[in-house]
């Protein structure tokens, strides 16, 4: 698995690079997140939805798991912090296999239940504004959306 690596200056641009990601994501595709407290996975997962149409104001699903907003395709938007060791599926294979696309933001505390393939985005914090965005496809379809995706950019 080759991994591309995308330095953002700025959360906006984080968004922006997100929103550009979205436009080659399709029904059942599977986003996860990973990185530290403040990152900017809630902002990489605000920037998708826009891409994909969601009017909605988008915010963390801390408490709730799992928010869905519709858009041109339905966006489920997950959040696996409060999960870390739960040991129960709540229902996620009706998201990972739906008709929208799904983002998980610590998506290592269920790495049970994810699906082998999917895109998998590290965000990393250089300073304040600077971020370091790592991707890494798990699967062919998802080599082939990354790859796509880079040309694009």
């Amino acid at each position: 698995m080759k991994t591309h690596e995308i330095v953002t200056n700025s959360e906006n641009e984080t968004k922006q690079i997100a929103a550009r990601l979205a436009v080659f994501l399709k029904p059942g595709d599977v986003v996860t997140l990973e990185g530290d407290l403040g990152a900017g996975k809630t902002a990489f997962a605000k920037g998708i939805a826009s891409g994909l149409g969601v009017k909605e104001t988008i915010s963390s699903p801390t408490f709730t798991i799992i928010k869905e907003y519709e858009g041109n395709i339905p966006f489920y938007h997950m959040d696996a912090y409060r999960l870390e060791y739960a040991e129960e599926d709540i229902g996620f294979d009706e998201y990972f296999e739906g008709e929208g696309i799904s983002v998980v933001e610590w998506a290592s505390f269920i790495e049970t239940f994810l699906p082998e393939n999917r895109m998998n985005i590290k965000i990393t914090y250089v300073d304040e504004h600077m971020r370091k965005l790592e991707f890494t496809a798990s699967g062919f379809h998802y080599e082939v959306v990354l790859n796509d995706f880079m040309r694009y950019l």
